[in-house]
Formats: C-alpha cells, structure tokens, sequence
C-alpha cells in the first residue's frame, strides 16, 4: 500500500509527558496511594565494612511505638535463597548480610513500623554485636595473598579469570616497531537520579506470592532472578511499576535486591510494606559504576598505525557480584578496537571483589572505563611520536566502505562513516579556530589544550554477552543465552481510539511522545491521538527477559518493535477499508485522520469510521479478517547470536558512533578548568525526535563532566564511605556544566526497523576521557587520574594546594596519629584558656560524675575500672545523628599538667575512636589547655564527609571546653547549655496559654 513520507518522525515535538510533571501531578511510587494498614520500612545498616555477626537483639526495637516487626538474618534465611551470581562461585549474595557483613551499608536488620518516623526513631534500639575484620578497598591489593578474604568459600578475592586472544596479537607485538602503554585507574562514580530507590511490596498469603510496585528499570532478566530468591515461581512475583520514575542513569537495576528484602519485610510484618530510599542510602549502598585497572599497551608503527592492542584489566564489583555483573566487562567486550581497524587484540580480564557497594549498570556501563584507556592510548601514541592527535585517530579509524564490519572480538558494526563524521566536525566544529585560540594562550604563557575522543556507542544488548566470562565449555553445558526480544501491543477501541503499550519502563526520557509520533505517523494520525500506556505489570503485559530500560534499546529496539506492530494493525485496517471502499487492500492510503483509496482520493472515511467496525459490526468483516484490533508484535535482532567457542561475540545490535572535540585551559593558580569550547558529533541512525536526542547527549554530557571534573566515591582503607552527602560527592550544576555544541549525522542502521540507535550513553563514555586528554594536552603530562578537581591539577603542575586552617587540620588520605588507620581522619590540635586552676581542671576530668556533665551529648558515664569508664555519647552532624556507647581511658597521668585521653564508640551508624594529649599550663588568669588529638571515624557519619565533619567537630571542641571551664570553677553547667529555638519557640507558646 502507499506510504506517505514522515510527517512526524524526525520533527521536535513536544514532549507529551511535562504537562503532569510541571504541574505537580506526576505518578511517582510514592505519589500512589497505599492499601489501609501499609506499614514502613526502616533499614538497620551495618557501620562496618568488614566484620562478622555476632548477635542481633531487636527486643528494645520492638518494645518501641509503632514498630510492628523487625526482619532479620534468619527469616532471611528461612523464607528466601542467595541470589543467583554471574559466574561460577560458591559466594552467597541474600538480600540481607546473615552472618557477615562486607561494606559499609549493608542491610542487616529492617524495622517495619506504623509510619517511617517511628521506624526510623528505632534504629538504634536495634543492638548489633559485631567481631571486625581487616578490609579491602583496592582491587591491586584484593589480589595479594595478604589481603582479607571476602567470601571464605571462595577462597580468594579474584571471582573470575579470563583470557582472550583474535588474530595474532603475539606475532603482531613481536614485531612491532614501537609498543606504547598507558595504566589507568578509572575511579568509582556513579548517578543521583532526583528520585531514589522506591519498592512498596505485599506478600499474598493466599497463594504464597508477592505483590510489588517499585521503580525497577529491568532488565526484566533479573526478575527471574527475584523470584528465585524469593523461592516462588515467576507468576507469583508481580511487578508493577508506574508511571513516572524521577530519573535512573542506569542505577535502578539495583533496586532488585530491596524488593527480594522488602517482600520478605511485607511477609514477616504480615501487612503491605513500603520503602523509600533516602539520598545518604543511595549514595552510600546502592549502586556505583566499577572502577578499574587497565594496562593497555599498543603494537605501533612509526606512522601512527596501530597493529594491536594488549589489555590487562581489573575490575572491582564490590563486595559481592551483583547480578546481572560482569555486565560491565562484557558489554563492551567485542568492541575493544573501539573505532579503529586493529586486527589483533589480546585481554585478560580479572573481577575482582572488595570491601564497597556492589557494582551495576550505571550509564554507558563499561563505556567509559574502557575508552578513558583506549583513548588515552592513543593521545599517547600521537605524542610519543609526535604525531598530530586528529591524525593517529584519522589513520586507523575504520573505512567508510567497511561496514557492516566485523571486530576481531565479534561486534558487528551496522553502519557509519567516521572518516566523514571527522571531516564534518572539523568543518563545523570550528577545530582550526581552536588551534589558532591554543597557539596564541600559549604564546601568552596561557595553558590552553586541546583534547579528542572517538568512540562507538553500543545498544540493544545481547542477552548473551554476559556468558563470555563462562568458558566456552560452561557455556556448552548451561545452553546457549543470546538475542534481546522486544514487545510492543496496539490496540483500537470501538470509538477508533488508539492505545500503545511498550515494554521499555522509561525514566524520564520521554518515551510516551516518541512512540505516539512512530505510530500516529504509520496509520495517519496526530501524536495527540495515540495514548502510550508505560505502567508496566508482568502478571498482564507482554514482556521478555529483555525488557527494561537499559543499553539505549528504546529508539533501536522498543519503538522499533512499535513501528512493525503499528504496521500490522494498518495493514488489517487496510482490508476492512479496501472492501467498504471497493478497492485493493495495496490501494489504501493513511493521512490526516483519514483512510482513503490513492485512485480515488476524494472518497474518503474517518479513521475511528473504520476502526470501529470490528467492534461494532464484526459481521460485515471481510473473509478472513478477525474480529478485534489488537496486535502485539516480539522482536529481536537476528544478528545477536551467542558467543562461540572461540569467544567471539557480537555484544550488541546496533552501533553509533561520537566524535569529541574539547578546547580548554588551566588556571595554575586555582586549579580551576575552564571549558572554552566542546563539540559532541553523533551519528545515531535516523533520529527520531531532535530535541529528545539532543537532550539525551546534553544529560550524558553532564554526567561526563562531573566524572571529569567533580565525582568519585572515596572509600577509606578500613572501607569507610567517605563521600555520602552533596557536600563531598560533588555533583555538576547548570553553572559547572558548559554550553556543548551538537553535531549529528544520520547514517541509518539496516538491522532496526526504523534505522535508529541508541544516543543516551554516548558522551558518558566520551566526554570524561576527551577533557582528560586535553588537559594532558595543556599540562604536557602523561598521567591524569579522574576527577580532575583542583588540588589534582596542582599535583600535575607540581604546586601543592593552601596549607590547611591551623586549628583543626582534616585528611582523607593520611593515617591518625596513634589512631586506627581507615575513616574520615580529623587531626585536631590547639589550645585554649580556661579560668580555672590546673588542679581544678584536672579534677573535673578525674571526676567520673563531673565529666559525664562537660561531655557534649553525654547521657550517662559510669567507671569500670581506674581511669576507664563506659558512656552513652549522641552525636550529630547535619540530618545525622547516632547513640554511641563509647570506652573512655585516661593514661600517662602527670597531675596537674598532663594526662592521654584516648576513647572507642560504636553506634548502629559506625564507629569512632581517637587518641589525644592534653597538657595544662598554668597562666596569670587561669590555664591555657593545650590539646593533640586525633580521632577515625567511618560509617553513615563519616559519609557526611569532612567539611561537615570539620565544623562539628569545632562545635563540640567549643562546647566541651566551656563547660569544663564552668564546672572546674563550680558553676552548674546545665544553666550555660540554651534551650534551642524550637524549645523556646514551644515554652514561649505554652506560656501564652
């Protein structure tokens, strides 16, 4: 039948999804009303990284208001099973640490109750008696024989062990004319989606199963995994999820382990259960991206070819391997030529375990790991041969008349013209004005520099790339795993009215309006027309293990799958019209809400007209033709096939292609990069809608700069968490983030119905590597370790940052002096001058009853044997607060001029413990007190980090000193502590009655 060209496809429509959310009537889990009696979870985490459990008591917890129930290790244990791993290990992953806790964070109790509140407030009744080992928080480290074994059944840190070789890497090295190398550590970053993790889950105790509403992504491959682990099968654990998600990048795959912990929460209650995961949790225990160790070295020749690549990688999933890893390795797996004609690769990839949160899918997962390396490599290569960057990546770049073109790790490239892409990003993107800009700043003494980044973005992953960490022989044994099926229904009612469901569970980026305008294009309508439903349920929606929003699949696989359904629907459409208009069903043409014969244009039927025919009158059908209007269409890539006995595996259906540009300089005094220009081209197949497209890189582009210039988690050697607020993992605003320019051009992918590819992850792959290259460009160094924050820019000019402040003095990197190494490390030392006598002084410190008075937050204080006493301490900082029952030790007693205090507490939220001198001096108005202490803490405290930490700490200093003051002069401390404002706020309303 005639196809009228597109009139929407291609346009920049607006997105039907904003009206809701800018008016405040999104449909986000938490916006959902919950059945009556739904109770509220609160998650007991471990404050250790490392450490066996030795009891649990909850009694208190349960004897608190409100608080219904309280899970714990053996219900875990009893009603669920470890959840399945990637490889084969004898590692046990539940949902909740049993006997062993391996990173800070970790669920080991969950206090159900009558609101969240209540369920917070009793956290810290619930008593955890742990017994700590040594951690393990660098994945070169976890690999020495020295180093703590995570997982005892395993017996060692290195979970799995592979090596490859295409071609003749060997032969090729061998005879190379030069062999180039880089290492690499890329670090731990990860995503702040607006919304966090959110799970409301219900058991049925009529057939044994679950019920759970949750913002889980997919992929739906992890729903079998769920209901293994919940030991029911598939059918019985429905997943809902909503309409709205406030964003994922890739984290929210993670939110499978809290729907297995949640569920058994709702069983062990007896009662709906509902969870929302707040910023300090997600940040400190849901998910990160590896980071990894790379040593890439390159067989080159004089003029820049390079012949082969040598990789050696490591990289750190965490404490456990976390389904569906080592995803991240093995995504990018048959693509490690990236764009360029290497013929000969060989790789070893080790996975490796620490004591940090479980890895996952964030972003461009195993993109921007593999290209920081690879693009690295070959910055390296032009300089070392000094070579032009653009030509080394202009000489090896595949050829234009190449494709479809094979890697010699298996992918198979659709479509391109990178040569082209080049060509129109130098022309376009202004390069030759960027090196005019750099000659002259550096003519000035400027340091301006210029960087590059060629990468290929990958999407529609092959289910089957994960299983090349298995042997081919595992993999002969447990069956071939391949493809990645997609779902889409259409339906008509009786009124023409035209309804879309899709599989793909979006997080923001717009689905609803790309799909109305693939549909309203293919049966002639408006997008106004087409309502898309995303509110995705396993027990009524059609569904694969494919399903889910992940890999850039929607543009190349969902709304593909949506184009061939719509098409089916037109094409029954189209005989019910051919036989009311007297015609051929290939005459029949579909424009503007109407469907007409292209011989007789003038006659012509309204769409609904047609459409309710086979509702309304089903008798008048033509032969053959069903009643009904619904069609449901699965699609999956030919192309993915499983990897093969030598390894070879074709990762993903389709593949686009980026080209970075970035000019920037370097402040030398401040640190500080400035981006002067940066040019993103892409080519993504035929692009869909421009404006979402274009949106997509904007957001990748965002999430590269703060992984090149801002974010990392930092962990501390004991696996302290060391980065749990926005004011230590610093994330990029509209102010850090520049103006990028976009490029595109469209060379459309034979293999999906629609020629599109995926556009999402690109510039997280790119961008972090290309500003890294061109501030190696501007410093003239070798070695640039992300993020680039100030203080790293000035070790790589060779200048150190400000001393610190004199009175206190906080390191994140350096022991405590006679304190355990590991945690936030604050060194504090000073004095100041009481007006009290030294004797004075030093009785209240002696004074078990005085000193419980001077203590900051001090609820009780006993002694247990000479000079050492036992205490129940509050601490807060910011939002956080923990009870602490703390040991406290005077030692090295010189009376009245000295004395070592030194003290260990643990609370539900970490542990603190410290070491300091105190020395008193006698002056004409008293003493002058002189203190050296240094103090480890880590947990959810220490997350806070240590700008917040620091001014606590000065807080309590100040405090403590006052009142040791006032007491040793015998004034009553209680009358200089204030009321707070809301007390006095209270007490002056209440005197008003």
């Amino acid at each position: 039948m005639p196809t009228a060209a597109h009139a929407h496809i291609g346009r920049s429509v607006l997105r039907v999804e904003d009206e809701a959310l800018l008016t405040g009537r999104g449909a986000f889990v938490d916006d959902i009303g919950v059945k009556p009696g739904t109770l509220h979870a609160a998650i007991v985490r471990s404050p250790l990284a490392h450490a066996d459990i030795l009891s649990i008591d909850v009694s208190a917890a349960l004897k608190s208001p409100g608080v219904r129930a309280v899970l714990v290790g053996s219900d875990v244990k009893a009603w669920a099973t470890p959840f399945a791993v990637g490889v084969r290990q004898p590692m046990e992953h539940w949902c909740m640490a049993i006997d062993r806790v391996r990173y800070v964070g970790e669920p080991v109790a969950v206090v159900i109750a009558e609101s969240r509140y209540l369920a917070e407030d009793a956290l810290d009744l619930v008593q955890v008696e742990y017994r700590r080992h040594d951690a393990v928080v660098d994945p070169e480290q976890a690999l020495s024989d020295r180093a703590p074994v995570l997982h005892e059944a395993v017996g060692s840190n290195l979970v799995n062990d592979r090596h490859f070789s295409y071609g003749e890497p060997d032969t090729a090295f061998a005879a190379a004319e030069r062999v180039i190398s880089v290492k690499i550590r890329y670090p731990r970053n990860s995503c702040t989606p607006i919304e966090c993790f959110a799970v409301v889950a219900e058991f049925l105790s009529t057939d044994g199963g679950y019920d759970v509403l949750s913002n889980f992504q997919g992929p739906f491959a992890l729903h079998p995994v769920m209901a293994r682990a919940l030991k029911v099968p598939g059918t019985r654990l429905r997943m809902r999820s909503p309409r709205d998600s406030g964003g994922s990048f890739g984290t929210k795959q993670a939110v499978s382990t809290y729907v297995v912990l949640l569920c058994l929460a709702a069983r062990k209650a007896g009662a709906p259960v509902k969870w929302i995961e707040d910023r300090l949790e997600h940040l400190q225990a849901s998910v990160s991206a590896t980071n990894r160790v790379t040593t890439l070295e390159a067989a080159v020749r004089n003029d820049g070819e390079i012949v082969a690549l040598r990789y050696d990688q490591i990289d750190d999933c965490g404490a456990y391997l976390r389904a569906p890893e080592p995803a991240t390795f093995y995504r990018m797996h048959g693509m490690l030529t990236g764009a360029y004609k290497v013929k000969h690769v060989a790789a070893r990839n080790r996975v490796v375990l620490t004591n940090k949160t479980p890895s996952g899918l964030v972003r461009g997962f195993g993109g921007p790991q593999m290209y920081f390396a690879l693009e690295r490599l070959v910055q390296r290569i032009a300089v070392e041969l000094d070579l032009d960057p653009l030509e080394v990546i202009r000489r090896n770049l595949i050829d234009a008349d190449a494709f479809p073109y094979r890697t010699p790790a298996g992918a198979l490239y659709d479509s391109g013209n990178y040569q082209g892409a080049l060509r129109q990003a130098e022309l376009e993107g202004g390069v030759s004005e960027l090196y005019t800009r750099r000659d002259q700043a550096r003519r000035e003494g400027r340091l301006y520099g210029i960087g590059y980044a060629a990468i290929v973005e990958p999407s529609i992953s092959n289910m089957g790339y994960i299983t090349t960490a298995m042997t081919p022989e595992e993999r002969a044994k447990a069956g071939p795993k391949n493809g990645a099926t997609t779902s889409a229904t259409i339906n008509i009612d009786g009124l023409g009215s035209v309804s879309v469901m899709i599989d793909s569970v979006p997080q923001g980026q717009g689905h609803r309006t790309v799909v109305s305008q693939v549909v309203a294009d293919v049966l002639g309508l408006e997008p106004e027309d087409i309502t898309v439903n995303v509110e995705h349920d396993t027990q009524k929606d059609s569904w694969s293990i494919a399903a889910g929003n992940y890999s850039s699949r929607f543009a190349g696989a969902v709304a593909g799958t949506v184009h061939l359904a719509a098409r089916q629907i037109r094409e029954k459409l189209a005989k019910i019209a051919a036989g009311m208009l007297g015609v051929d069903a290939d005459d029949v043409v579909f424009s503007g809400r109407k469907i007409y014969a292209h011989s007789r244009p003038e006659d012509k039927l309204a769409f609904h007209r047609v459409a309710g025919a086979p509702h309304w009158a089903p008798g008048t059908l033509p032969q053959g033709v069903s009643p009904g209007l619904r069609e449901t269409v699965f699609w999956t890539p030919p192309q993915l096939t499983a990897p093969d006995e030598r390894d070879v595996v074709n990762s993903s259906a389709v593949y686009g292609f980026v080209f970075d540009v970035c000019g920037l300089e370097v402040d030398p005094v401040t640190g500080k990069i400035h981006i002067d220009r940066y040019v993103s081209l892409h080519d993504a197949g035929t692009i869909l809608n421009p404006a979402l497209a274009d949106g997509q890189s904007r957001g990748g582009f965002a999430q590269g700069v703060g992984a090149a210039l801002l974010e990392e988690f930092s962990y501390g050697e004991d696996g302290s968490f060391l980065a749990g607020t926005f004011a230590d993992y610093l994330v990029p605003t509209c102010c850090e983030v520049p103006d990028l320019r976009i490029l595109h051009m469209q060379t459309p992918s034979p293999f999906t119905p629609l020629g599109s590819k995926g556009i999402g992850e690109g510039n997280n792959m790119s961008t972090p590597v290309c500003i890294a290259n061109a501030v190696a460009d501007a410093l003239g160094v070798a070695d640039v370790t992300l993020p680039l924050t100030p203080s790293r820019v000035h070790a790589l000019l060779g200048t150190s940052d400000p001393p610190p402040q004199a009175h206190i003095n906080v390191a994140n990197d350096q022991p405590v002096a006679n304190a355990k190494r590991g945690g936030l490390a604050l060194n504090m030392s000073g004095s100041v001058d009481l007006l009290a006598k030294p004797q004075q002084v030093y009785d209240v410190l002696l004074d078990p009853k005085a000193l419980a008075s001077v203590v900051p937050g001090c609820h009780s204080l006993v002694q247990v044997a000479e000079n050492h006493y036992r205490a129940e301490v509050t601490m807060g900082v910011g939002l956080v607060r923990a009870r602490y029952v703390a040991e406290i030790r005077l030692s090295d007693l010189t009376p009245p001029n000295a004395l070592t205090l030194d003290g260990s507490g643990l609370s539900a939220l970490g542990s603190v413990e410290g070491k300091g001198r105190v020395r008193l001096e006698p002056f004409e108005a008293g003493t002058r007190l002189h203190y050296d202490y240094g103090v480890s803490i880590n947990g959810k405290v220490a997350a806070v980090g240590s700008r917040m930490l620091e001014g606590a700490a000065r807080i309590v200093l100040r405090q403590f000193f006052e009142h040791l003051g006032r007491k040793a002069i015998g004034e009553d401390v209680s009358l200089s502590c204030r009321p707070s404002l809301w007390r006095r706020l209270m007490d002056w309303l209440g005197g008003r009655k």
